[in-house]
């Protein structure tokens, strides 16, 4: 077998102004560079947005674009009566501790 590190390729990619080189799976390298297109547009569009601003703020803003979303997308995934669900288990403590 392989060892994980020999599987690993190296590629370019820029975040803002600077280039960064990482080792990532081949299998991985299209949605790497997608996802950096999409950040790097994204930084672009703060900058017309918001001039006047420095690189690490626009990395910043994305970041926390990025970070939001994920969490709302993750939080949305949840079956629909998980709520309910909750509220049952929690009820059924309630009742075993009295």
């Amino acid at each position: 077998m392989i060892p994980m590190e020999e599987t690993l390729i190296p590629i370019n990619i820029i975040v803002g102004d600077r280039s960064y080189r990482l080792k990532i799976r081949p299998d991985e390298e299209e949605f790497v560079r997608r996802v950096m297109r999409e950040v790097n547009e994204k930084i672009l569009t703060f900058k017309s947005s918001y001039a006047g601003k420095d690189m690490q703020d626009y990395i910043a803003m994305c970041l926390i674009t990025y970070s939001t979303q994920s969490v709302a997308t993750q939080a949305g995934s949840f079956p629909a009566d998980f709520q309910e669900r909750l509220q049952s288990l929690e009820d059924q403590l309630d009742k075993a501790l009295e």
